[in-house]
């Protein structure tokens, strides 16, 4: 029994946020949970391959690239700097490559995927009303996306067991208490729901 409100439109866009190797356990930004994510995202990937579009997060080159208060954000993350990394750690893990094609890239600065209009512009081109977002982190970069995506009249759907946090507390409350406030505009289910929901494309299976 699905807790979607209805099926998912064949427009649906799929939003893989920041599946990158930066995000793996033994970086700066990493985690143990973000391994844990790959088989539900390639689940929903396999559905509807077509559907996908993966946001990389790219840090600056340096400390004075960046704007304002992201300027001093990043002097508490040096190690993130592109001068001070393997520019392959902002890579998307090796599992997801050959899903690009039919999948798209799109590079943000920010935590939004938003934030660069790429994203938007991509959306735009097809004719997207519904994104279903996975990926990292729940309480940061995919919440941020996911509330802009409210604001611009998307219905969104949480992939529950496809998301994750560095900080378990804040990936829990996101899910019971933030999300919920959106009643209506945001919806959660499982990964399983949503592919019960979502009839593959034409060709996908």
């Amino acid at each position: 029994m699905t807790r979607l409100a209805r099926p998912l439109d064949p427009s649906t866009v799929h939003v893989v946020i920041d599946m990158q190797r930066l995000f793996l356990e033994g970086t700066a930004w990493g985690s143990r949970n973000t391994q844990t994510l790959v088989a539900p995202i390639l689940w929903l990937l396999r559905h509807r391959p077509s559907a996908a579009i993966f946001t990389r997060f790219i840090t600056p080159h340096r400390r004075e690239d960046a704007v304002g208060s992201w300027r001093h954000f990043y002097g508490h993350w040096p190690a993130v700097l592109r001068e001070n990394m393997d520019p392959a750690l902002l890579d998307l893990l090796p599992e997801f490559t050959g899903f690009v094609p039919p999948a798209e890239i799109s590079d943000k600065t920010t935590y939004s995927a938003f934030a660069d209009g790429d994203f938007s512009n991509r959306l735009l081109r097809r004719r997207a009303d519904s994104l279903v977002f996975s990926g990292v982190e729940t309480d940061v970069c995919v919440l941020l996306s996911a509330l802009d995506a409210v604001d611009r009249g998307y219905r969104v759907v949480i992939a529950t067991d496809a998301v994750a946090s560095t900080v378990d507390t804040a990936h829990d409350a996101a899910l019971a208490h933030v999300y919920p406030r959106f009643q209506g505009q945001i919806e959660l289910a499982t990964v399983s729901e949503i592919v019960a929901a979502w009839s593959p494309g034409e060709g996908e299976t």
